[in-house]
Formats: C-alpha cells, sequence, structure tokens
C-alpha cells in the first residue's frame, strides 16, 4: 500500500522531482558497472553529470534514457518507473524526452530538415505542412534558419551538433538530455553550443541533463553537478559547492591532478627520454 501511495504522489505532484534514481545498479554481463546511484533531477533544471572515462556517466545516461535495463533498482520518469515498465510504455515515455547524441547521429542519406522532421512522422500524424512549419521552427531555434535542404555532410561540426538539438526539440520535450554537447569542438563553436543550451532553458522551462568532462562548460550550464567516479556517486551539488567541495576525488577531478599510477609512469617516461638524451661535454656541447 505504501509503495502504490508512493507511486501515485510521483505521479500526481507538480512539484516533485522530474528524475528519481534510487539504489541503481547496471551491469554488463558479470561486471557492474553503477554500484547503486541514488539522486533526484528537479523539474526545471539543469543537471550536469561528471565524470572521467571509465566513470559510467555514459552508462547512466543510456539508462536513463532506456537504452540500459537496469540491474536493480529505480528509475523514476514522469511518474513511471522505467526500470520495471513494458517496451510500449518506455516508447511512450520516449515521446516526451529528447536526446542529443555526442556525434550527433544525423542520418547522412537526409536532409537537415528531413532528420529533424523524422519524430513528428514517426510519432505523430500531422499534416506534411504543418510538419514544415514546425521543423523550420526548430532549425530557427538553434540557429540554422535556412538549412532545412542542406545535407549533414555540408555542416559544420558545430552546425551538426545544432542540427541534432533541433532534431531532439522536434517533439517538444519535457525532459533534454545531452551527451557530451562541445566534445570536438573548437573553444569558440562549444562556447556557442553552451550559449544554445542556455537560452533554450530560459525559453522553454525544461528539464535537461547532460553528460560531459568539460568543466568550462559544465560550470556556465549546470544549475547543479554530480560527481561519478567508478560507478559511484561521489558528489552532488551546486556550482558553488562544487567549487569549494574539500573532498578529495572532488579536488582531484576539478584540479585536473593525475593518478598516482599515471603521474609514476609519467616519471618514468620521462626518467627514460632524459636519459637517452646526449651527455654535455665540457664547453656546452653534446656527447659525440
Amino acid at each position: 500500500m505504501a509503495n502504490q501511495e508512493l507511486e501515485m504522489d510521483r505521479d500526481n505532484s507538480d512539484s516533485g522531482p522530474m528524475v528519481s534514481l534510487r539504489d541503481l545498479h547496471v551491469s554488463y554481463g558479470d561486471r557492474e558497472i553503477l554500484h547503486g546511484i541514488s539522486f533526484d533531477v528537479k523539474r526545471g533544471e539543469t543537471m550536469v553529470i561528471l565524470g572521467g572515462s571509465g566513470s559510467g556517466k555514459s552508462t547512466l545516461l543510456r539508462t536513463l534514457v532506456g537504452l540500459e535495463r537496469a540491474s536493480s533498482g529505480e528509475v523514476w520518469i514522469q511518474g513511471k518507473n522505467i526500470a520495471d515498465i513494458s517496451q510500449d510504455e518506455m516508447d511512450e515515455i520516449r515521446k516526451h524526452i529528447g536526446m542529443s547524441f555526442q556525434g550527433s547521429a544525423l542520418f547522412g542519406s537526409m536532409t537537415v530538415g528531413d532528420n529533424v522532421a523524422l519524430p513528428l512522422r514517426e510519432h505523430t500524424k500531422l499534416e506534411d505542412s504543418t510538419i514544415e512549419i514546425m521543423l523550420r521552427l526548430k532549425l530557427e531555434q538553434v540557429g540554422l534558419a535556412g538549412f532545412e535542404y542542406y545535407m549533414p555532410s555540408q555542416l559544420s561540426g558545430g552546425m551538426m551538433k545544432r542540427a541534432a538539438v533541433a532534431r531532439a526539440m522536434a517533439m517538444d520535450p519535457e525532459i533534454l538530455f545531452f551527451d557530451e554537447p562541445s566534445a570536438g569542438l573548437d573553444p569558440i563553436i562549444a562556447a556557442g553550443i553552451d550559449q544554445l543550451i542556455l537560452e533554450l532553458k530560459k525559453a522553454f522551462r525544461m528539464t535537461i541533463i547532460i553528460v560531459t568532462h568539460e568543466l568550462a562548460s559544465a560550470f556556465l550550464i549546470a544549475d547543479r553537478m554530480v560527481l561519478i567516479d567508478k560507478g559511484n556517486v561521489v558528489a552532488i551539488g551546486t556550482t558553488e559547492e562544487m567549487r569549494k567541495s574539500t573532498q578529495p576525488r572532488v579536488r582531484q577531478f576539478l584540479d585536473r591532478v593525475a593518478e598516482p599510477e599515471v603521474a609514476r609512469e609519467l616519471d618514468y617516461l620521462q626518467m627514460l627520454t632524459e636519459d637517452r638524451r646526449p651527455a654535455k661535454m665540457p664547453g656546452g656541447k653534446g656527447r659525440a
């Protein structure tokens, strides 16, 4: 009875979290990747998931959008535990979320406009004329007005990222997910993507969840951050709380301090390099 009341509360309360994870475990075969992740994402906030390579942050994102199944635990989105629902129910939830992939994932054989229109054609019964208007609006919102007839191969890296965002927004999602939005972009173009995310948040008041390891972007766009390390939540808080944290793992990540093993390997490589340098002879000349 208590569980039923909890589920009804999650489903009906507009003040509750948009996303809620409780003791989430995810495994690939016998190897467990996430070891009991728990945190909430508030409605309308931008949550940045930080972590180094192999930390489990990408697995966490894939689980949140239903591409990976939880081994145990709960993932509540819009009042439903997606760890325990049917594929049809998950497909229905996906109509209310948008996903911008790291590599943009645009279909190369389709125009930019057709890429953006694809979710509308797959999941709605709108007239083509209406879809045409909507795709142009979405492209205008991301700064790509007039590019609907271009092919993805004709776009720059930053423009492809923007087109991917336009497609993710096609169904007017309540939650927008980003996987490394500024990866592979130069600093100026990356700053433009950060600004786009801020503008979308201000205009549409969406809940935004972003996976990244780019600290400059994270501190600019986040309301709160969660740091994942080796499949565990190390810290969670506002940008200011994270900056002031004295937790050793947080400081190591934010201050970009190498792991001891890595540092030792670098020292060893430096030693080998120095041993191979020509020894200086009297008069400043190298060894013959």
